[in-house]
């Protein structure tokens, strides 16, 4: 065992250019970094940069002082969240999941979620989930929560919107529970089901909660969490993590209302007596800035983050490995509003590294778990994908 604690950072769709086959995802020319450097050039990330981030880009700055970094390309067939962490932690996803991102769900499964939850739907169809509740919200509150919506996006996801205080969470919760059992079947299995609450009492005011919960597919196999956890390891999960995996292979998880609360959390149990994996989620990247094409948020959430990133390695010791990567790319300068299909950092640190450097592309994001595998000493499920780095971290 090299490092006893290995610490990973998930900046939810934080892009470093077009992958290779962007072109087949409609995708050309999407750079979630890039776009935002030409935005804020100025863009105060010196800890990111000394990382290797500016190296891995034409834009960024050339400061790399510390660790190992590379590019990462996704080998799944899809752009999405789900595959992009489940890639990560070894799944090579070949099929993609249900969409209906066209025509909305078919009629045969909104009366099915309606006979059994006693709610009638509106909406049914690919929206923002800002936008819908400034059409549809109203609609809601005045049936007495009778209502609710249900739309879906590009991605493989169900999303059911209700109000906190008419429709309530629990009741929230368990209309979406019923919508996961119905999408297990085989036409309808989409990836996640996402209960999302709301406030607000008139259009422009309504705002999406951080009580959100995501019900989705338990991995398609064992994954490199399962090996942890199978040989007593701790696997910590902050943020969507525990969703992302429907729980499997977690052996506690904490629950984030935000990404600088995430990263908060992710140090204070960083210093913490553990011996495993910590896997942290900012969601916010994507949900809040990508999604919406809000590029100066973005921007300065990335900001916020390079403070606690410094923070972080303030308190690190030479036991624990970091790792900071991401899922997939969300370029808020680029068309519409969903995912794009990227290349994503890599960046590795460690105090007790005595060197530091760029290291090739990988061909999946694979080398992730099987480098925090070959750590602990564990051997790789022959199904699972991705090679170990480790070696070339000095």
């Amino acid at each position: 065992m090299k490092y006893k604690k290995i610490v990973c950072v998930v900046i939810d769709s934080f892009g470093i250019g077009q992958a290779t086959d962007a072109k087949e995802f409609d995708d050309a020319g999407a750079d979630t970094f890039g776009h935002i450097l030409e935005y804020r050039p100025d863009l105060k990330i010196e800890n990111l940069y000394q990382l290797g981030l500016g190296n891995l880009h034409p834009s960024g700055k050339s400061l790399q002082s510390k660790g190992y970094a590379f590019k990462m390309h996704e080998a799944s067939c899809s752009k999405d969240t789900m595959t992009g962490h489940w890639e990560m932690m070894g799944i090579h996803t070949t099929k993609p999941f249900k969409t209906f991102t066209e025509n909305g769900f078919p009629d045969e499964l909104v009366q099915e979620l309606e006979r059994l939850t006693g709610h009638v739907f509106i909406g049914n169809k690919s929206a923002s989930g800002t936008e819908i509740l400034d059409e549809l919200a109203m609609e809601e509150i005045q049936s007495n929560g009778k209502k609710l919506i249900l739309y879906t996006s590009a991605d493989s996801v169900l999303q059911i919107c209700g109000h906190e205080k008419v429709t309530g969470l629990d009741e929230l919760y368990r209309v979406c529970q019923i919508a996961r059992e119905i999408t297990l079947k085989p036409e309808y299995k989409v990836g996640r089901v996402i209960a999302r609450p709301y406030v607000g009492d008139s259009v422009g005011h309504f705002t999406r909660t951080s009580n959100r919960h995501d019900y989705a597919l338990s991995p398609s196999s064992e994954t490199v969490l399962d090996v942890l956890k199978s040989h007593s390891l701790d696997v910590i999960s902050i943020g969507k993590i525990r969703d992302i995996f429907n729980g499997q292979g977690i052996t506690e998880s904490i629950h984030s209302t935000s990404s600088h609360e995430g990263m908060l959390q992710t140090i204070e149990e960083m210093k913490k007596d553990f011996t495993g994996l910590l896997f942290t989620n900012l969601v916010d990247f994507d949900a809040k800035w990508g999604h919406r094409r809000n590029v100066s948020g973005y921007a300065d959430e990335l900001e916020d983050f390079d403070l606690l990133l410094g923070q972080l390695l303030g308190v690190m010791d030479s036991d624990t490995l970091l790792i900071i990567t991401a899922d997939h790319g969300n370029d808020p300068t680029y068309k519409g509003t969903d995912h794009t299909r990227e290349c994503v950092p890599c960046l590795m640190y460690s105090p007790s590294m005595k060197e530091h450097g760029i290291l090739d592309d990988s061909s999946s994001f694979g080398v992730l778990g099987a480098s925090v595998l070959d750590n602990f000493d564990l051997s790789k499920p022959s199904d699972l994908i991705g090679e170990s780095i480790l070696d070339l971290t000095k």
